[in-house]
């Protein structure tokens, strides 16, 4: 599926206005879906928008049970469902299709809200029960599917994008400036927060119940880091490891159209289309994206995987203007202010694949998460033994060895990240620590906000807000762990995953489906001894160890680097475009008043200089939210503007 979308009455002051759920329908992923549907009582309207991929001719209507009492509307997949359809068929169950969906309908009508432990997908699916007059509603553990919800003049609206709830007139288009203050902390929003003002993001794991003019919300599944009570050798850790991918991989490979691969040049995607390619899938597409700016770009490993792996390769190259004319329709799909131009030439790559007729791609997000893999692993653990003795000259030199990937970071002074990351330094009691020096530089960008918006955040404080969702057996987990869960909870789902992952896809209509992110492999990874994620300073060191017979040693034993892109040079280093102006221009910024007029302006002619290694990551980080929260606030909200047609607006 594409999206979903409802509107249930509370109150039954209103009738469904079936040309408005027509507009939610039609607003999501506009990219080429193949059918849309909708479904209409007096209670309820249900509508979704499908790219087919398994069952083909069916599903054009939303799907319902024998009697039609059980209503039921998906976006994504159910990758375990013809184990499912055949437990269910044993048991008396009718299928009339071949669809992944259908399944639900009959797992609801057995198991209940106790339906998802069973469930192994990616996923955001509603289910009107006509006989309880019920609405469930419901995200997959990780949250790789979006799904957001809010509640205005006795209806309760939900939809897979927030533009499909803004079509209701009823909806106040309106900033919530709680919601800027965690994205410039986090780099996204804590469930249910999002930036705009009473709509709520269903956190992942979880479920809402809708019934008699009430809402619940519940959690079904919980991480946890807890090591196993009988620990395993390393290599039966390994053949653990790669058997679990392999069904991942298998279950992933599940469709009536063509799969195929996104490849970085790293070791996560790399693993991920040499297992497909060796054991499943012979014949393989694999798709990259390069960069014109050398800093940036990993084409040579991609050429070099594609070649040892024979797949059929194709790459699209991007530059600074491509990243800056793409921006615009990049903030439509994302709904959020961003950080980083990254999801800028994944939304060009999406656009290269589905070009291609290809409908899915496997890629490798979530190694880095679940195996212990990204340099802030590295940081925290150099900067809890540099705590022990804070005085050493030695230990913090070690911080060098990081960020290798980052352009101009070989020139920056020891002098300089030594002064940086002695800032909380021995801070090691909070329960945030390892990500302290990174939202602390991200935080910056909070001293841009005009006057107005900073009066409005005294007394709010991000991180305590973040805290209060910490699980209880938090505290009993290793330092790796509790690291681990900071970055799944915040930029896996919140950044990642949207931004740059189903966001970007889906803008193209293209699904992505990530086997690393298959739950079964993340219990059993976060459940891994610390050193066999990180090994001293050695990152993912398992997958590495299972990676050995699959991928050349130059990609296997390459320092990690993070999928990065241009920055403020995206903007101001190549061919100008005009909205970068006017969003930036003195009228413009005073009109919003979410920033600094004054402070935007010096911070512009910083960002112009020729000179890259003037740029720190705080500058470059606050250009891009500056002018994407500018973009957000003019395709969506209403200062300035009447609430007119989302969609005439963005395409005009």
């Amino acid at each position: 599926m594409c999206g979903i979308c409802g509107n249930l009455n509370f109150t039954k002051q209103h009738q469904i206005d079936t040309n408005q759920l027509k507009r939610m329908v039609t607003i999501m992923r506009h990219r080429g879906p193949d059918e849309f549907g909708i479904y209409r009582d007096k209670d309820i309207g249900l509508g979704h928008a499908r790219l087919s991929i398994i069952d083909l001719k069916g599903g054009h209507q939303p799907m319902h049970n024998e009697d039609k009492s059980i209503w039921l509307i998906l976006n994504g997949e159910i990758f375990n469902y013809i184990e499912l359809r055949e437990e269910l068929v044993a048991k008396g169950h009718k299928f009339y299709t071949k669809s992944d969906t259908e399944v639900l309908i009959h797992l609801y009508e057995e198991k209940g809200t106790d339906m998802f432990s069973q469930l192994n997908g990616q996923f955001a699916f509603a289910i009107w029960d006509l006989k309880t007059k019920r609405l469930l509603i419901a995200r997959d553990r990780v949250g790789i599917r979006p799904l957001f919800y809010t509640t205005v003049d006795g209806s309760f609206l939900f939809a897979s994008e927030i533009k499909s709830i803004l079509e209701d007139k009823r909806v106040n288009r309106q900033i919530d400036v709680t919601g800027l203050d965690q994205i410039f902390t986090f780099w996204a929003n804590i469930p249910p927060r999002t930036v705009f003002k009473g709509i709520n993001e269903l956190p992942p794991a979880h479920y809402l119940v809708a019934e008699k003019g009430r809402i619940s919300i519940n959690r079904y599944w919980e991480l946890d880091f807890n090591l196993d009570h009988q620990p395993l050798t390393e290599d039966a850790y390994a053949e653990q490891l790669l058997d679990l991918l392999k069904d991942s991989i298998r279950i992933r490979l599940r469709a009536d159209v063509p799969v195929a691969a996104y490849l970085s040049g790293g070791l996560d995607s790399s693993i991920i289309t040499a297992l497909v390619k060796k054991h499943f899938k012979n014949e393989l597409q694999t798709f990259s994206v390069s960069f014109k700016d050398n800093d940036y770009d990993e084409s040579v490993y991609q050429r070099q995987v594609s070649d040892f792996l024979a797949t059929e390769h194709k790459g699209v190259d991007c530059g600074y203007a491509d990243i800056a004319r793409l921006i615009p329709e990049v903030v439509w799909h994302a709904e959020k202010p961003l950080i980083r131009t990254a999801p800028a030439p994944l939304f060009q790559l999406s656009k290269l694949v589905r070009k291609n007729n290809i409908k899915v791609v496997l890629t490798g997000e979530g190694a880095d998460e679940v195996l212990g893999g990204y340099d802030l692993f590295r940081e925290a653990k150099i900067r809890r033994f540099w705590a022990k003795s804070p005085d050493s000259r030695m230990r913090p030199l070690l911080i060098r060895q990081l960020y290798s990937y980052i352009p101009n970071w070989p020139k920056t002074t020891s002098s300089f990240l030594e002064g940086f990351y002695r800032n909380h330094l021995q801070e090691t009691g909070s329960r945030c620590y390892s990500h302290l020096p990174r939202w602390e530089i991200t935080s910056k960008i909070k001293s841009l906000f005009s006057q107005d918006v900073k009066n409005e955040l005294i007394g709010c404080n991000a991180m305590q807000d973040f805290e209060n969702i910490f699980p209880d057996k938090f505290n009993s987990w290793d330092h790796l762990a509790q690291a681990q869960y900071i970055e799944i909870a915040t930029l896996l789902s919140g950044n990642l995953l949207s931004s740059q992952g189903d966001r970007m896809m889906m803008a193209n209509s293209v699904e992505g489906r990530f086997p690393f992110l298959d739950y079964r492999v993340i219990e059993f990874c976060v459940k891994l001894p610390a050193s066999l994620k990180l090994k001293v300073m050695d990152e993912k060191y398992l997958l590495k160890k299972i990676a050995q017979p699959y991928v050349p040693d130059e990609i296997r034993k390459r320092k990690k680097q993070g999928y990065r892109a241009p920055d403020s040079a995206s903007f101001f280093n190549g061919r100008r475009h005009s909205y970068i102006d006017d969003l930036l221009s003195e009228d413009h910024l005073s009109k919003t008043n979410i920033f600094d007029p004054e402070l935007v302006a010096s911070l512009v002619k910083k960002c112009k200089t020729t000179d890259k290694t003037l740029i720190s990551a705080k500058d470059n980080m606050a250009i891009v939210g500056i002018i994407t929260t500018l973009q957000l606030d003019k395709q969506f909200l209403t200062k300035g503007h009447k609430h007119e047609d989302l969609y005439q607006m963005h395409t005009a």
